[in-house]
């Protein structure tokens, strides 16, 4: 039996193609924020984030998502893909299987590409976005441009999970890999090893390795997507503009991806946006910055 996470109460509900493990907190009547974690992360992200919001009223929701802690597919046959489709399809099947017609979304890494897929293709169902690293829905087609050199040694993880000695190495020490990314992701953040520990268990999850190499293969259109979300990485394909209330970070010690420019990304967002830099925050702010990120989260509130 998965323990009680500490902030809020574990639930399970099935949505879509999996049985969803998520807590919840805060007034059943309150306006629903969901908070999505990343890679390799979990809901413990938001171990701080989330009183902070139940506080103020609002209905917390934190799923782990597909391929992390008590989180399971419904069938045997379901392709294991951690394509951005399908994590943004597996929002949207939470949010009807909770009844939840509109939400707050908010999340950074895959967390945050989830939020931005349903906030582009369903905004109807989204009151405001709240997205670490701005617009992140992947432009695969341009996948294999190279980029600087600098930036390309930050991605040296994803270049490992398309070899099968990747696929080897994180199978046999997931957390020995995902911890040296905790490290370089965010290299002024001093987290302890209690601190990883309490995430780490979710990585022993039975399909995250699987999830995890599809992920990063699929992005750089090495592999093929589940069929079942075709239609929606074609919509995604167009790099769809996100339409509803903004609020994007980035971090300045981000070890994965460097602070853009402010206006770089403002071709993809045509509502009203505000983008903001964080100083002493890597990859994971949520935990690194929690009254930041909760108090960003509340500025999207419906008054």
């Amino acid at each position: 039996m998965t323990a009680q996470p500490g902030f809020g109460v574990l639930r399970r509900v099935q949505a879509g193609q999996l049985d969803v493990a998520f807590v919840e907190s805060g007034s059943a009547d309150g306006t629903p924020v969901f908070l999505m974690h990343g890679f390799p992360y979990d809901v413990h992200a938001y171990a701080e984030v989330a009183p902070l919001l139940a506080a103020q009223g609002c209905r917390v929701i934190v799923p782990y998502l597909r391929g992390f802690g008590p989180t399971r597919f419904l069938s045997d046959q379901t392709p294991r893909s951690g394509e951005q489709a399908a994590l943004g399809a597996d929002l949207l099947a939470l949010m009807d299987a909770l009844h939840v017609p509109q939400a707050v979304l908010a999340g950074y890494d895959w967390g945050g590409r989830a939020a931005c897929v349903v906030a582009a293709l369903w905004p109807e169902r989204c009151h405001g976005l709240l997205s670490f690293n701005s617009y992140n829905i992947q432009n695969i087609a341009k996948a294999l441009l190279p980029d600087t050199p600098e930036n390309e040694q930050r991605l040296w993880y994803q270049y490992y999970f398309h070899s099968e000695r990747g696929r080897a190495g994180l199978a046999a020490d997931r957390r020995a890999v995902c911890r040296q990314l905790w490290k370089t992701w965010s290299p002024t953040w001093q987290f302890d090893d209690a601190t990883f520990e309490q995430s780490a268990k979710a990585f022993d999850n039975p399909d995250f390795v699987e999830v995890v190499i599809q992920s990063y293969r699929h992005r750089f259109g090495l592999v093929p997507g589940d069929p079942a979300h075709a239609e929606v990485e074609r919509r995604l394909a167009a790099q769809p503009v996100i339409a509803v209330p903004c609020i994007t970070f980035d971090g300045i010690d981000d070890g994965v991806r460097p602070p853009a420019d402010a206006c770089a990304h403002a071709r993809f967002f045509s509502g009203p946006r505000s983008h903001r830099l964080v100083n002493g925050v890597g990859h994971n702010m949520p935990q690194e910055l929690p009254h930041t990120f909760a108090d960003a989260v509340a500025e999207l509130l419906p008054r």
